[in-house]
Order: structure tokens, then C-alpha cells, then sequence
């Protein structure tokens, strides 16, 4: 076997049970449906399939449904927290704290029907932060993009 094809051998997947296991975000705000060719917490891509009955389409715009740009933002970060969340290898639950959106860039509209592809890489881990780059792509083409920065914290149950 090659480098490569052991490589690929090794990358795992994330349904999605265990995506709800690894972040506490429920429809409809879970943009995440699996996570596949996870690489430990370095890489992974998260899929989305966008459906017309998506309650933000019923204002995001009548008669012309686009999936907002915040909503792709929040994806690439899902993505990334359940990674590094997985990573972690806790015996329960972590939180993960948003702490920064940088060089976010929308290319073109999501629309229902079309599957979004968030391939997220680290950047840079230090401690429990951790900075991905991010990119949204429907097919071959690039919709967005963005780098995130947030912090996984173990959850203690306090508020």
C-alpha cells in the first residue's frame, strides 16, 4: 500500500447520531448532516444538504429562497467543532466557544437542492483554541469562505 491509499485508509466518518452526541446544536439549527474524511481534529469535510423547507427560507427571500451567508458561516464552524471536539477524545460532552470570523468571502448563493461540501483545515492549536481555514463548495465551485477561531472548552454543567 502507498502512503496515500494508507492514509486514506485511516480517515473516518461522523453520522449524524454522533454528530448530536459531539455538539449540542439541534434542528433547526444543526447545519451539519456528516462529517466525512475526518483527519483526527486536523481536516475534515462537513455535508449539508439544503432543503427548500428550511425555516430561513421562509423569509431569506420568499419566491427566491437563498441560504444566508451566516448560515454557511456557522456550518464551516459546526464542522470544525465536532472535529475538534472528537479529537479531544473526552468522556463527556465539550462546549465550544466561537471567537473569531476572518476573511469571510461569499462567492455565489446556496439554494435548496444543492449539497454543501465544508472542507475545514487547522491552522493553528494552541491549548483548547483552535483556528481552521474554511471553505464551502457546491460541486467544483467555491461559495464561500472563511477562517474561524474558537475555543473548546470539557462542559461542567454550570451556566
Amino acid at each position: 500500500m502507498t502512503d496515500n491509499t494508507e492514509r486514506e485508509a485511516q480517515l473516518e466518518t461522523a453520522d449524524l447520531k454522533e454528530i448530536m452526541e459531539l455538539l449540542p446544536h439541534r434542528y433547526p439549527f444543526l447545519l451539519i448532516d456528516r462529517i466525512v474524511d475526518i483527519d483526527s481534529g486536523r481536516s475534515a469535510v462537513g455535508i449539508k444538504n439544503v432543503t427548500v423547507n428550511e425555516p430561513h427560507f421562509q423569509g431569506h427571500f420568499p419566491g427566491r429562497p437563498i441560504m444566508p451567508g451566516v448560515l454557511l458561516i456557522e456550518g464551516m464552524a459546526q464542522t470544525a467543532g465536532a472535529i475538534g471536539i472528537r479529537a479531544l477524545d473526552l468522556d463527556k460532552p465539550a462546549i465550544v466557544y466561537f471567537m473569531t470570523i476572518d476573511n469571510a468571502k461569499f462567492r455565489r448563493p446556496v439554494v435548496p437542492g444543492d449539497v454543501v461540501e465544508y472542507h475545514v483545515t487547522l491552522v493553528k492549536k494552541r491549548g483548547m483554541i483552535c483556528r481552521y481555514s474554511c471553505v464551502a463548495m457546491v460541486g467544483s465551485e467555491k461559495v464561500a469562505e472563511a477562517e474561524v477561531t474558537a475555543m473548546l472548552s470539557p462542559e461542567d454543567g454550570e451556566s
